[in-house]
């Protein structure tokens, strides 16, 4: 017999049915029971989390080229994906798309400058600086694992950062103006075994335009997400009026993150040229990590 375009759990009950039939002369009802909660846990429980080996590249994710995407793909933005561990993809759970952003450590095969992985989307900047100049990004997104290794600030992965170039040099030529880092919090299985089970996450914000490494940036402590938490986020970098300065105004990066602000002024406005937002995965300097994606939007407003 062909069985053919069943869902899984629909095979799954198809399954129940024809060994009910055939058990039905004199075979135990404790059979019958595990049959049904193997096909109970098929019908609750639905996961897009890659639990396979932690490898640095497979055959389907090495991509040639950094734009690598889907057709018609239902997160805004331009594909960035320099990992060759997994491409970009989607997951429907609950009638929900999810993109779906997997990384580990070493899969940069595009950069040989030692640049960190990465699949991320890119979005188009804001090019003015007047007051009222803004870009804006919302979505909803999911954290499954982010990155692991020996030292605490070795640990995690970025899900989206604040971007923009400045006048007068200094730092990277596409500086990251702030970066919105999730670092893991263990905990127990029912197995015993220590498991990620949610994610502090910070604010990586630069002291002055340029700036990196420890001297460069501080990281603050914004909240905690539970793991696979659905968690709403916006993220709008642009200028407005200094309230104290009528002749200065404000580079701002102000997020909200599961109903909560968290505002944050740019150092050095006045050197600001761009406001714009990258997000995805980035960075997993040991293990690997999974970031979702879902009803992600943007818009721009450029004021001269």
């Amino acid at each position: 017999m062909k069985i053919s375009k069943l869902s899984f759990p629909l095979a799954s009950l198809f399954t129940l049915i024809l060994v009910t039939t055939l058990l039905s002369c004199g075979k135990t009802e404790e059979i019958m029971e595990e049959m049904e909660e193997v096909m109970e846990e098929e019908m609750t429980s639905e996961s897009d989390e890659d639990t396979g080996p932690i490898v640095e590249c497979t055959t389907e994710g090495n991509n040639a080229v950094r734009d690598t995407d889907i057709a018609n793909p239902v997160n805004v933005g331009t594909a960035d994906d320099r990992s060759c561990y997994a491409n970009y993809k989607e997951s429907t759970i609950d009638g929900t798309t999810w993109g779906v952003y997997n990384i580990t450590f070493g899969s940069n095969h595009l950069d040989n400058n030692g640049l960190q992985p990465r699949i991320e989307r890119s979005l188009n900047r804001s090019q003015t600086t007047g007051i009222g100049s803004y870009a804006r990004f919302t979505g909803t997104v999911r954290i499954l694992e982010t990155g692991k290794t020996n030292s605490d600030g070795s640990d995690g992965s970025y899900i989206m950062q604040a971007k923009g170039k400045h006048t007068g040099g200094g730092g990277s030529a596409d500086p990251a103006i702030c970066l919105y880092l999730a670092k893991p919090v263990y905990g127990t299985d029912a197995d015993g075994n220590q498991v990620q089970v949610s994610f502090d996450l910070f604010r990586e914000q630069i002291n002055y335009r340029g700036g990196s490494g420890a001297d460069g940036r501080d990281i603050v402590f914004l909240t905690n997400i539970p793991k696979n938490e659905a968690t709403d986020i916006e993220l709008k970098v642009g200028f407005r009026a200094d309230p104290d300065n009528p002749d200065a105004k404000i580079h701002y990066a102000d997020a909200v993150i599961g109903g909560t602000e968290f505002n944050w002024n740019i150092p050095e406005p006045e050197r600001g040229t761009q406001s714009g937002i990258r997000y995805g995965a980035y960075r997993v300097k040991g293990g690997r990590a999974q970031i979702r994606w879902a009803n992600t939007t943007y818009e721009k407003v450029e004021i001269q």
